[in-house]
């Protein structure tokens, strides 16, 4: 199945008085890039996470966004720094010292100074809520790909009726080819008689020209090398759902690189209009491709 590389997903999970809320926005990108934006006494898990999210996402980048909500009454202490007050006392006396400065040192001029004071709060162990975590991990990941899958289901149907417009433009191509030559044929004798009026037309030289002519526009492998990508994107389109967005983007390329040849070579003002029509299309399907994982 298609998918698109933007989603979103999210994902609630319940542990003791704990409540664990994933939020995963995914966006186009080149590689498999996962930021993770996670409270530092969790960064223990931060590579399991990452590991996970990319078993569901193998392409695109996505932010992930934890939200703890904790009932939990905690009992805080506070911790005193005894050496570092020590420190800041006798620094002070120095410092009257060597200025003569006087009046004394009292214990609110220790307790200002900082670090003296430093609040501490018992913590859990972050492995004991992985399970809850992990929980609510697998409910975004989940709700994030059934999004991709859904955008993907539009971004096939819409690369479907442009890859119908791309063929039946390379149709018109291929029917109007055999034509350019039978009117360079008929421009030359037209012109070649206009030049020399009473004097008979060397049939084989103009044959010679004409033949020279139909070798030099001759389209016919590039065609053949657009149907053939044709047949490619549709397999691609009709996959299994392993990723194929690189496949389409050089399948489109591709194409780009034999629509241009026919161009150089078609030397046709209706071939020309309908080279400019399947490249603006072709420039339309490849940024819907740029969207698939």
């Amino acid at each position: 199945m298609l998918k698109s590389m933007t989603g979103y997903g999210r994902g609630e999970a319940l542990t003791g008085n704990k409540k664990f809320t994933i939020e995963l926005r995914a966006v186009n990108h080149r590689y498999s890039e996962v930021v993770l934006r996670l409270p530092r006494f969790l960064i223990v898990l931060e590579d399991r996470m990452r590991r996970r999210i990319q078993s569901y996402v193998p392409r695109g980048r996505v932010d992930v966004y934890l939200t703890i909500e904790d009932g939990t009454e905690r009992n805080r202490t506070v911790k005193v720094d005894k050496k570092l007050a020590l420190a800041y006392y006798g620094a002070i006396t120095d410092i009257q010292k060597d200025l003569g400065l006087s009046g004394q040192i009292s214990v609110e001029h220790i307790i200002a100074q900082p670090e003296v004071f430093s609040p501490e709060e018992t913590r859990d162990n972050p492995e004991e809520w992985w399970p809850a975590l992990e929980q609510a991990l697998t409910a975004a990941c989940d709700d994030l790909v059934g999004m991709r899958e859904a955008e993907g289901a539009s971004l096939r149907s819409d690369l479907e009726a442009r890859l119908d417009r791309l063929g039946t433009l390379s149709t018109g191509i291929r029917e109007r080819a055999p034509e350019v030559v039978n009117a360079y044929q008929a421009r030359l004798t037209q012109r070649i008689q206009e030049l020399i009026r009473d004097i008979d037309i060397d049939r084989v030289r103009l044959a010679q020209e004409v033949a020279y002519f139909a070798e030099r526009c001759d389209i016919a492998e590039e065609l053949v090398r657009l149907d053939s990508h044709f047949a490619q994107v549709r397999a691609c389109l009709n996959g299994s759902g392993e990723p194929v967005g690189r496949r389409l983007d050089f399948l489109a390329q591709e194409m780009f690189r034999e629509i241009n040849t026919i161009g150089s070579k078609a030397q046709d003002e209706v071939i020309m209009a309908l080279v400019v029509e399947f490249k603006s299309e072709l420039e339309k399907t490849r940024e819907q491709i740029q969207n698939i994982e």
